[in-house]
């Protein structure tokens, strides 16, 4: 329940709407119970005395209860809508906005599957909830009540029949509603699973049509799909029992009340009127019984679903910045100070060992090592994405737990290795890293990065549109679109985790001649090439998590084996300065 109380405090304004729309729940259901009496008085008084007057009054009177019911029934409909939706729209945002404060240690945690989810089907679970039981909620206890209140009222001997018939429909319902709780969470893992599936697909299109796997991919989908329907059914295979029950119960109790009743009658204890509004109050008991088993129901689903929202709303981002954290990066001097790192506390072994070195401000640094050797998750240290284990990182002198963290990602711009646009224009994208940048701020950065040899080409240039993930431009386009978003932050250390792979190496030769105009500028290169790195100031050979050799491309060639062994395997055919020699 607390986590039903942690989404309860999101309501918000819309919190007056559910006070309104459970107080005329309450008055609707008060109306319909006073009809079942003013009907008894119209067979026991008017219609065996023949008093049209008494049967016009309570004729009307019903009428007008009625009509009371209807109008306070509609106006229920509108302020329980406005509540849920208006719910579910604060916890929606709320979840979005605690996703984005994550960082990349609690991002791994949750799938990106199961956090659409649990912003969309889980969302909707909890407005299903308060549209569909928010009126059964409050109606059903009061119409119990007040429902054998009164059949006790007119007949306490023949009300005895509740008192066998109730206990046995609520044993039913409670054996339904424990045996269907634990199946809802089961569900909500199924339609993750479905949800990961077609999103993997979807991305991959391409890829699948390419490798002809359109059948493997239909049938991966046929069997999480599979899953999803045998969960389903079996779910609500149980769930829709308590309808059986209820009606198993409703009707014995009817019988038995007319078989009693009946007698009664013939005994000339009781009175035709008074049995008849008696069924209606046994109806009406029944009917709550059967409303309550409903609420359940919907509350042990919706339990599941907000114990998962409970889950995003309750991490704890890892990361986050220090009281009074510093607001100003001084310089682009970065140092790793015995640095080590793992993403998992429990984990073995470390993905970074022991690592220290030193970047000057203003310095470029190339970063080389074979696959695995944890190029990426070193230079993620350096703009806090991930927090060091042991050790620390410092830029411009300070160690980065001490800054605010949006200060130090400012000041720190990066091009990761998987490239990533957003939907829209080409402007739109590049003002990611300047949002006031004019025109010829644009096209300046563009032509740094090389991104205006195709611009200009596009239709539309800078208002060209992109698709969405920019499915609309090469790979190599898209690392020179990201290169040039990412200069435009004018940031104090640039890092480039292997982004100028899917370039030709002439246009990262005219990239790299752009890139060392930028004064006070540190820049750190991650590449795979040992062309791209061979002019920096220093290089830095990882191996295993470890730094193997820190030095300029000529020291290095000179005195580390593993640096000569890359370099002869990249550079055959070369005249040591990475030009082609002549045949």
């Amino acid at each position: 329940m607390k986590d039903l109380k942690r989404i309860a405090a999101h309501l918000g304004p819309y919190g007056k709407d559910l006070f309104i729309a459970a107080a005329l729940v309450l008055v609707e259901t008060c109306f319909e119970l006073v009809i079942p009496i003013l009907m008894a008085d119209i067979i026991d008084v008017g219609v065996s005395a023949g008093d049209m007057a008494l049967i016009g009054r309570r004729g009307i009177q019903m009428a007008v209860c009625a009509l009371l019911a209807l109008v306070t029934g509609l106006l229920y409909a509108r302020f329980a809508a406005r509540a849920s939706y208006g719910l579910g729209a604060r916890v929606r945002q709320a979840q979005y906005a605690k996703v984005q404060a994550y960082s990349f240690a609690n991002l791994d945690r949750f799938e990106s599957s199961s956090l659409v989810t649990r912003m969309t089907t889980d969302i909707t679970v909890l407005q299903n909830a308060i549209n569909g039981g928010l009126r059964p909620m409050v109606r059903a206890p009061v119409m119990l009540i007040l429902g054998i209140g009164f059949s006790v009222w007119m007949s306490p001997r023949l009300a005895l029949v509740f008192f066998f018939c109730t206990p046995l429909l609520g044993a039913i319902l409670f054996c339904v509603v424990r045996r269907v709780a634990p199946m809802y969470s089961r569900l909500q893992k199924a339609m993750d699973h479905l949800n990961d599936v077609v999103q993997e697909g979807l991305v991959a299109i391409r890829a699948v049509k390419a490798f002809v796997r359109d059948e493997y991919e239909e049938e991966k989908f046929r069997q999480v799909n599979t899953d999803l329907m045998e969960t389903s059914q079996q779910t609500f295979h149980y769930a829709v029992l308590n309808m059986p029950a209820f009606q198993l119960t409703m009707y014995s109790t009817t019988v038995l009340i007319l078989w009693f009743g009946g007698r009664m009658i013939m005994a000339g204890t009781l009175q035709v009127g008074e049995l008849t509004g008696f069924l209606s109050y046994v109806l009406q008991v029944m009917n709550s019984l059967m409303m309550i088993s409903n609420v359940f129901l919907l509350l042990t689903r919706s339990l599941a679903s907000a114990q998962r929202i409970g889950e995003v709303l309750e991490e704890r981002p890892s990361i986050s910045s220090p009281p009074d954290g510093v607001t100003e990066v001084r310089d682009g001097g970065v140092v790793f100070e015995n640095v080590s790192f793992k993403y998992n506390p429990d984990a073995k072994e470390y993905a970074l060992s022991g690592v220290s070195f030193s970047i000057r401000p203003g310095q470029t640094v190339g970063v080389i090592g074979g696959t695995g050797s944890a190029k990426t998750t070193l230079v993620q240290l350096i703009p806090r994405l991930y927090d060091v284990t042991e050790g620390r990182v410092t830029v411009g002198g300070r160690d980065v737990r001490e800054y605010d963290i949006h200060a130090l990602r400012d000041a720190v711009g990066i091009v990761l290795q998987k490239n990533v646009l957003f939907s829209g224009t080409v402007r739109e994208n590049l003002r990611w890293g300047d949002p006031e940048a004019d025109d010829e701020t644009l096209w300046a950065a563009c032509r740094a990065a090389c991104a205006d040899e195709f611009l200009e080409r596009m239709p539309g240039g800078l208002d060209a549109d992109l698709g969405q993930g920019g499915v609309n431009v090469s790979g190599g386009q898209k690392q020179r679109l990201c290169i040039a978003r990412t200069l435009l932050k004018r940031p104090k250390v640039l890092i480039f985790d292997d982004s100028t792979s899917a370039v030709d190496t002439a246009t990262e030769g005219r990239i790299r001649t752009a890139l060392a105009k930028l004064q006070d500028v540190t820049k750190i290169i991650i590449a795979q090439r040992i062309t791209s790195v061979m002019n920096t100031d220093q290089i830095v050979i990882l191996d295993d998590g470890r730094v193997h050799a820190v030095g300029t491309h000529d020291q290095l060639l000179a005195q580390d084996p593993i640096y000569q062994e890359i370099y002869q395997s990249q550079m055959k055919g070369d005249d040591g300065h990475g030009a082609a020699v002549q045949r």
